[in-house]
C-alpha cells in the first residue's frame, strides 16, 4: 500500500487548509485512514481517524470543531479540512493507514500557520 498525501503550506492564523491523501495499492475494503502530526519538538501523535464505514473517531480535543475528516471510498482517498487553524497546529501531518492491523504512513506534509 502506498499513501500520497498532499494539500499542506503556509497559512495565516485563523485560515484554513485542505489535506487529501491518496491510498494505492492492495486495500482491503474494511480500512481505517487517519491523520497524525508532529510538531517540532514532540513526538507523532495520532488525533482523527475514520474507518471505510464512515464512523470519526477524534483524539485531540483541539481539533474539534475545527477539523473534519471524510473519506472517498471509490478514491480511496481521505482528507482532512482544517478550518481557524492556530500557530500551535504547525506540524508535519501524515496520512495513516491500518489496513486489516497491518500500518502504512504517507511522506508527511508541512503545515505552517503565522501568527
Amino acid at each position: 500500500v502506498q499513501l500520497q498525501a498532499s494539500g499542506g503550506g503556509l497559512v495565516q492564523s485563523g485560515g484554513s487548509l485542505r489535506l487529501s491523501c491518496a491510498a494505492s495499492g492492495s486495500i482491503f475494503s474494511m480500512n481505517v485512514m487517519g491523520w497524525s502530526r508532529q510538531a517540532p519538538g514532540k513526538q507523532r501523535e495520532l488525533f482523527v481517524q475514520i474507518t471505510s464505514g464512515g464512523d470519526t473517531m477524534y483524539y485531540d480535543g483541539s481539533v474539534k470543531g475545527r477539523f473534519t475528516i471524510s473519506r472517498d471510498n471509490v478514491k480511496n482517498t481521505v482528507y482532512l479540512q482544517m478550518n481557524s487553524l492556530k500557530p500551535e497546529d504547525t506540524a508535519v501531518y501524515y496520512c495513516r493507514m491500518n489496513n486489516k492491523g497491518e500500518i502504512f504512513w504517507g511522506q508527511g506534509t508541512q503545515v505552517t500557520v503565522s501568527s
